[in-house]
């Protein structure tokens, strides 16, 4: 019953972090399943199978709060779909540790290229271009629906970071997309594993644990979403990208747990650093805003002499 419930937690936190960035519910969630001896196979899957429900529950949730493009959500649902049984069937065997630190490398360069842009900004508000193209989002689908089943995580990863970094959709619409049409994923996913693995091979409990704790958390998520600023919530999940992907990358080069830590430790603090100085700068200029705006109502207000 411990076991449970803290597996509850994890759900929770997971898909809290997941909900209101738009990625980490299953790199969080399989890792810990990892490092408490669950099989890879068997750890994805049950990642998979409770995101049925908190996938769900978040789509609702981001609907309900206006995050979500349909159209994006339509053209990546289906790639996404393929790619996901892709990968959890036929691609299973495949050395993902070779190809893991490229991806990462990737990611983490539009991870900094995502808070540049944003930083780059200043007091100014970020204005988005037409909607993202058939033509950009069907491969994006389908590589982080693959990518996804293979490592238990890559939807968020890789949907969020690239739609974020292509500057056309504002990042609460990417990160409810996402968290959308990753219910899509989860059901391509599940299915594959059921054919590769059959029922016996899906730990249940654990499943369930996962499923609790997240559908729990995904409504308060979404809701985060739609409270925070553009900016705000770029500059988080760009921070999530980048830490993510640096401690792939060290682990990769073989360096000692102690150095990976401290590592992500100063990165962390340089992140934390950079969230507090976007959220002063939008407080700064929502004030500027507001006097401007009051400005301009007590002119119109005022009369007109004759």
């Amino acid at each position: 019953m411990r076991q449970l419930i803290i597996l509850g937690i994890v759900g929770l936190v997971a898909q809290l972090i997941d909900g209101s960035l738009g990625m980490a519910y299953g790199v969080t969630s399989t890792t810990l399943l990892l490092a408490a001896g669950t099989a890879p196979a068997a750890a994805s899957a049950a990642v998979h199978f409770s995101e049925l429900g908190t996938t769900l529950v978040s789509g609702i949730s981001h609907h309900r709060f206006g995050n979500v493009d349909w159209r994006t959500v339509g053209v990546l649902a289906g790639p996404g779909f393929v790619g996901a049984i892709a990968g959890s069937t036929f691609l299973a065997s495949l050395d993902g540790e070779a190809v893991t630190p490229w991806i990462s490398g990737i990611l983490l360069a539009l991870g900094v290229y995502v808070i540049w842009r944003f930083l780059a900004l200043g007091g100014r508000r970020p204005e988005f271009r037409s909607r993202p193209s058939a033509g950009m989002l069907v491969p994006v689908g389908f590589v982080g629906g693959a990518l996804d089943a293979i490592g238990g995580g890559g939807w968020g990863p890789v949907g969020t970071t690239t739609l974020l970094s292509s500057g056309r959709l504002e990042p609460r619409k990417v990160i409810g997309s996402i968290d959308t049409s990753e219910f899509v994923v989860a059901v391509g996913g599940s299915l594959g594993f059921l054919i590769a693995l059959g029922s016996q091979g899906i730990e249940w409990q654990i499943v369930a644990a996962l499923l609790v704790g997240g559908v729990i958390a995904a409504p308060f998520a979404a809701w985060l979403v739609k409270l925070l600023p553009a900016k705000v919530l770029a500059v988080a999940a760009g921070g999530i990208i980048i830490l993510t992907n640096v401690r792939t990358i060290l682990l990769t080069f073989g360096l000692e747990s102690s150095s990976v830590w401290l590592a992500l430790g100063v990165l962390a603090l340089v992140w934390f650093a950079l969230l507090a100085h976007v959220v002063r700068v939008e407080r700064t200029a929502a004030k500027a805003r507001r006097a401007e705006e009051d400005a301009a109502e007590a002119g119109s207000e005022a009369p007109v002499g004759r």
